[in-house]
């Protein structure tokens, strides 16, 4: 339920002071994927504090390599925070244009758009948090919404143990399973038919190729997939394959497409819901446009007849944001909530779910354990 008309928020801010902090989590069993592995799981956190003294907390995407966290961690503490520190700003949406136009020439001489685009959403979060902590409202109140539950499905399922992984994620309350395709035929085929096997009425299963592969091998993949009815195939070919390749694609399949989590530009999704060459589009909010950009992105995708479904694949504050993003904005799109191990996700934000359903519990901001967080600053 969303209301045209929200109540009216002190949106200003004067910023005395931007933070980060690097957290990293060893896991014992590493995230596999068809570009690389994930050994470890780093969150790479951002909290602002008002003249207020009202604090807020935001995530930058950082998860893959992990050695590229600290590159994008010294954006903000050289680049970003000496900007908008002290600086007044009328609503976050100034800041986040602000810090846009200030970094554009850096973009462009460092050849660096996304890490810079990231860590510009990421204090974008931080900053929607404390705006909607200082007013005593959840994010999602922000934006005129009423709603406070998710449909929710279990994502990052590796090509190991697949069954294994489904029937843990299915005894946590889920019933929608998203499983990592293109590690070759042999494996994809195995994996998908076992999934499909496992299924149980009312619970469905969606893939995952992470830009694997070229169109033709993409076309050969989904022909063999077709008949197993996956709910969507995401990223099927990387997502510098031109869109005629999409609609080539699109047109001799029926399953839906997904993607867009690796764009880095506004007009990339303004050319999908214009030519609807993607069925779900996907915006990661702490990769590129913070609550300010992904909110509009996402209303024109819902408005245009498409599914809106957040990417996250990060720690517990980007779980949170992407939760309140797909609350604020509606549709029947999907959470996107990764099973793999991640203690200090968990710990941050781990949202109650049943039967498929994630409920936020109303609280100001975002929700995540503060307590959990300040503890990893200095």
């Amino acid at each position: 339920m969303t209301n045209s008309n929200p109540p009216p928020v002190d949106m200003s801010l004067n910023l005395s002071k931007v933070e980060t902090v690097l957290v990293k989590t060893e896991i014992e069993t590493p995230v596999r994927t068809s570009f690389g592995i994930m050994h470890e799981r780093p969150t790479l956190v951002v909290r602002v504090t008002d003249a207020s003294g009202v604090r807020g907390y935001g995530e930058i995407w950082c998860n893959f390599p992990v050695r590229g966290a600290p590159h994008r961690q010294q954006l903000v503490e050289t680049e970003i925070a000496p900007f908008i520190v002290g600086r007044k700003f009328s609503t976050p949406k100034e800041c986040y244009k602000a810090l846009n136009a200030t970094l554009h020439i850096l973009k462009l001489q460092t050849g660096e758009p996304g890490p810079i685009a990231q860590a510009i959403a990421g204090v974008d979060i931080a900053i929607w948090d404390m705006v909607a902590r200082r007013a005593e409202a959840p994010v999602y109140a922000l934006f005129g919404s009423e709603r406070d539950t998710v449909p929710a499905y279990a994502s990052g399922i590796n090509p190991v143990g697949v069954l294994d992984t489904v029937e843990r994620a299915r005894a946590r309350g889920h019933r929608k399973f998203k499983v990592k395709v293109g590690f070759g035929i042999e494996t994809d085929r195995a994996n998908v038919e076992a999934v499909a096997a496992d299924i149980s009425d009312g619970e469905f299963f969606l893939l995952d190729a992470n830009q694997g592969w070229l169109p033709d091998d993409a076309a050969e993949a989904l022909r063999w997939i077709a008949p197993f009815k996956p709910y969507w195939i995401e990223e099927p070919m990387p997502v510098d394959i031109p869109p005629e390749d999409w609609f080539a694609l699109k047109d001799m399949t029926g399953i839906p497409i997904a993607g867009a989590e690796n764009f880095t530009v506004r007009s990339e999704f303004e050319s999908v819901v214009q030519h609807k060459w993607l069925d779900i589009v996907q915006p990661d909010i702490a990769k590129w446009g913070g609550f300010t950009e992904c909110s509009e992105v996402a209303r024109n995708v819902v408005n245009s007849g498409l599914t809106y479904c957040p990417h996250s694949l990060g720690g517990g504050v980007a779980l949170a944001a992407s939760a309140h993003l797909l609350a604020a904005v509606g549709g029947p799109g999907l959470l996107e909530c990764d099973v793999n191990e991640n203690s200090f996700r968990d710990e941050v934000f781990e949202p109650p779910l049943d039967d498929g359903v994630v409920k936020l519990s109303g609280e100001p901001g975002l929700g995540v354990n503060v307590g959990v967080l300040d503890q990893q600053f200095p």
